[in-house]
């Protein structure tokens, strides 16, 4: 077990503040997922883990209740500790996988997909900020010993600078350029270091890795993430107004919380809905890769 989850078992305390039991429930949820707790494992007892969130048992009690329902916990009643499900990787896809937020949901599945001898992932976004921060999950793993692919192969589609973008966009309209460069600075510098991070495991661990842009000529309205062809994980970009500082001023804007869009999961042999939908949307990549996309280089 992972240093950083030793308390889970009781033998160091947490001193963070204390938390709501949405959160104890990411952090168990983080835990089962990356394996810190096994399949079939028998969970601590809710006085430890109240001990270790500093919360009272009640949040533990909804804790644990919520992960019941993700169908990553069995046996959480009052009398017993709970036990990890036999196959919490199962309940995150399939026709009753509940969605779940992009930050809480790509991360456990991108670290999963870096088990294979040969990573494909293919990702269609606006810029590639949930796909970089999900990428340090498998990285760790890697630097720890308890990863170590062959090869590593990226393809990932942005929109082109050079169009006029249907979000995020001022909410007063044209003539203020501050809202797209903002944007463009924020695809570049995302994915000059998902490049930069996954090419240095050439050096690091002789890993052999690529990683490829292309430029869409459109807004897409959707994210998508396809692994290893078996798994495609869906999201809605929903639109908000919001403000955000640029030059010293905080413009409002319509733009989209990315991180935050609930995160759909379809895998490959889990019913003909499941099956249809992953290899519809190779073919949809594919398709947008091969003809109408463009060379994309991530520089201001």
């Amino acid at each position: 077990m992972d240093p950083e989850h030793d308390s889970v078992t009781g033998r160091k305390r947490s001193q963070r503040p204390q938390r709501t039991h949405h959160e104890v429930a990411d952090e168990l949820r983080a835990r089962i997922r990356s394996g810190a707790l096994r399949p079939g494992e028998r969970m601590p007892t809710q006085a430890q883990l109240a001990h270790e969130f500093g919360v009272e048992r009640g949040a533990v009690r909804q804790a644990l209740r919520v992960l019941q329902s993700e169908r990553l916990l069995t046996n959480v009643s009052k009398g017993s500790p709970a036990t990890v499900a036999p196959d919490p990787v199962g309940a995150l896809t399939g026709p009753e996988a509940p969605p779940l937020p992009t930050t809480v949901a790509l991360a456990p599945r991108i670290a999963t997909a870096f088990a294979a001898e040969h990573v494909e992932i293919d990702a269609v976004c606006l810029t590639s900020i949930s796909l970089t921060l999900a990428i340090g999950e498998p990285l760790r793993q890697i630097h720890a010993g308890r990863l170590k692919p062959a090869k590593v192969d990226v393809r990932v589609l942005l929109p082109s600078r050079d169009i006029d973008l249907a979000f995020p966009v001022p909410v007063e309209g044209g003539g203020d350029d501050r809202v797209h460069e903002r944007w463009l600075a924020m695809r570049n510098a995302q994915g000059q270091v998902l490049q930069h991070n996954l090419l240095a495991l050439r050096a690091t661990h002789g890993i052999d890795v690529r990683v490829t842009f292309r430029a869409l000529p459109f807004t897409p309205p959707v994210k998508l993430y396809l692994l290893n062809g078996t798994e495609a994980l869906f999201a809605y970009y929903t639109l908000t107004r919001r403000e955000a500082e640029i030059d010293h001023e905080r413009p409002a804007m319509y733009d989209a919380q990315g991180t935050r869009s609930m995160l759909f999961a379809f895998r490959q042999g889990a019913g003909l809905r499941d099956t249809t939908f992953v290899e519809q949307s190779h073919l949809w990549f594919n398709a947008l890769w091969e003809t109408i996309s463009s060379e994309l280089v991530l520089t201001s």
